[in-house]
């Protein structure tokens, strides 16, 4: 059964709204919008959150402190430009991101960002910036599709790490291995990365000739985002999926890494349905509160764990360790465990470090509370 996916709560630092209009809202006002995957449920949050004059609009880039947003108008839709006015120390993570459902507002003062729908999943992972933040890559996803170049051989450890963020957002992971028609040993990779991937299919594609395409398509409804490294041909898939030469693509360098094409993600949809976003190649990824994904990714050492002696068993050289008698025997490969152990103990220093910044900044506000309230009793003395 998948578990439950994780949900983040309406951004508290945008534009505060008006009480909510008591005129129910024409869900059919906003038709054109379901292209881009509006429903019933939607349209329930916008109303509960939406005064005169609101909008519903989904956000499709997002760049430096303004958004692109869809909303509908007659009946198709357009694309407005609307601020959200972000502040240096304002919680990024909370902040608009491609592929949020917003409240829109539009009038002669501007046009704004006035709330975000409660995201039913999140890709986030952990930010390069020294506030141990989480970084938030796309929203509101179903599927992660994480392509891997057949040009190079396969990074196991990157792919793990791209599985667990995809395992952690609530949507359902699925790994592309692409450029399949310049490899002699497709099938070889596919069936190596498979033992990598419990609970996740491993499609072998070409965006030249087409191989695999049709599967891949099958595999894509609702929201779609695309996750790699540089030079793991996205934009060219992206091209493919999309039908036409929307995305910029450049020659992969010497040594297979590629540079960046994709400057910022955008979405863009589908012309069998549904919407995809495209996204630029990350170099880091990093692990930000996954825990529920990481037990996904390695799925077979969490069962194994069940049978160790000791609970608290941390696979390392206690006696009665199913996980370690299991890479003695050679059923579990010692690099699984080794990357097992690797993105755990990252996991929790990330934790760790959060937590001691969320508890500074709770000591700033405190400080900060009890300065003004000498000053106020200060003042009410005369002094």
């Amino acid at each position: 059964m998948r578990r439950e996916r994780r949900r983040l709560e309406t951004s508290e630092g945008l534009i505060a709204l008006p009480p909510a209009s008591s005129r129910p809202i024409d869900p059919n006002a906003h038709r054109p919008l379901y292209a881009y995957g509006w429903s019933s449920e939607l349209h329930d949050s916008f109303e509960a959150l939406a005064g005169a004059g609101h909008v519903p609009g989904r956000v499709v880039r997002v760049d430096r402190g303004r958004c692109d947003v869809v909303v509908a108008e007659g009946e198709s839709v357009v694309t407005v430009h609307a601020d959200f006015g972000a502040s240096a120390d304002e919680d990024a993570a909370q902040l608009p991101c491609t592929g949020d459902w917003a409240v829109i507002s539009r009038g002669a003062a501007g046009t704004y960002v006035q709330a975000l729908l409660p995201r039913r999943t999140a890709v986030v992972r952990s930010s390069a910036s020294q506030r141990s933040e989480g970084q938030v890559l796309a929203t509101n996803v179903d599927t992660v599709v994480i392509a891997v170049s057949l040009t190079t051989e396969p990074d196991f450890g990157r792919i793990e790490r791209f599985l667990a963020l995809a395992w952690e957002s609530g949507a359902q992971p699925l790994v592309v291995l692409t450029k399949g028609d310049v490899a002699s040993d497709a099938d070889q990779v596919r069936l190596s990365v498979e033992s990598v991937t419990p609970g996740v299919d491993v499609l072998v594609v070409s965006s030249v000739t087409g191989e695999g395409m049709d599967i891949l398509t099958s595999y894509l409804s609702g929201t779609t985002v695309l996750l790699g490294q540089s030079g793991a041909g996205k934009s060219t898939l992206a091209n493919a999926l999309l039908g036409q030469q929307v995305m910029e693509v450049q020659q992969t360098r010497g040594d297979g890494k590629g540079r960046h094409t994709t400057t910022t993600r955008e979405l863009l949809v589908l012309p069998g349905g549904g919407v995809l976003i495209d996204t630029p190649g990350l170099r880091g990824v990093g692990m930000y509160d996954a825990s529920d994904g990481l037990q996904q990714v390695f799925s077979e050492i969490e069962a194994l764990a069940e049978v160790c002696r000791f609970r608290d068993c941390g696979h390392e050289a206690e006696p009665g360790c199913a996980v370690r008698e299991a890479v003695e025997d050679g059923v579990l490969p010692q690099r699984r465990l080794d990357s097992y152990h690797k993105l755990l103990r990252e996991n929790q220093w990330i934790a760790a470090r959060s937590d001691a910044r969320l508890r500074q900044e709770q000591v700033k506000k405190l400080k900060a509370q009890g300065q003004e309230g000498m000053a106020n009793m200060m003042a009410k003395r005369g002094g």
